[in-house]
């Protein structure tokens, strides 16, 4: 069994001009995207965040005792939270978004959107993508440290890179906790720095496809 509290090794953060704020300093705004924000990722070099689909709140994790081999121990994914899940990724796919890497979160409802919305393309599992809400400042460095590599790190060869993970994991790297099946758009600029672009709830892809 593995628990949601672990504590993995502790690495440096490099702290960047977004993430270094204290949360009293700025108040985080959300931009939603635009038909040129699609246009833009089209021809890709971003890096895309999803939070996974809509959850049944009224179970929460089985906190601390969390299998990620069991689901029965986490809040789980709901049908409509597969469905939504499934729809984000068909719109990206008809949008012509390009995806190259996909890196997840371990826990139950991550993997499983991951398999709705992107059936049959291969994805990585790691475990520095975990849920921050129940850890400690330690043993979430490491999981805020992974998420900026990721966010900031360049994209070559025309795809986007692509996170789907939690919203308290944004929420404590940038101060935005994303709303369930939202994919956020960053612009990844080397060196732990990244730009948040702007953000598609679910509701938002029947605008932007027409």
């Amino acid at each position: 069994m593995l628990a949601v509290g672990f504590a993995p090794p502790v690495r440096a953060l490099d702290p960047g001009p977004v993430a270094s704020l204290p949360p009293a300093a700025a108040r985080f705004v959300e931009h939603t995207a635009s038909a040129e924000t699609i246009r833009q990722l089209r021809a890709g070099g971003f890096a895309l965040y999803l939070r996974h689909g809509y959850t049944d709140n009224t179970r929460a994790d089985r906190v601390p005792s969390v299998d990620l081999n069991d689901c029965s121990t986490q809040r789980p994914l709901t049908e409509e939270g597969r469905q939504v899940a499934a729809r984000v990724g068909e719109a990206l796919r008809r949008a012509k978004i390009p995806i190259g890497d996909i890196h997840v979160s371990p826990l139950c409802r991550v993997r499983e959107s991951t398999l709705a919305a992107f059936p049959g393309q291969s994805h990585v599992v790691d475990r520095d993508l975990m849920y921050t809400a129940n850890l400690t400042a330690g043993q979430k460095a490491p999981i805020i440290a992974r998420t900026r590599k990721l966010l900031s790190s360049p994209v070559a060869g025309g795809r986007n890179r692509l996170l789907v993970a939690h919203g308290p994991n944004l929420m404590d790297l940038i101060g935005y906790f994303p709303k369930e099946a939202t994919l956020v758009v960053f612009r990844p600029k080397g060196e732990g720095r990244f730009d948040y672009v702007a953000s598609i709830p679910p509701g938002l892809w029947p605008e932007l496809l027409r």
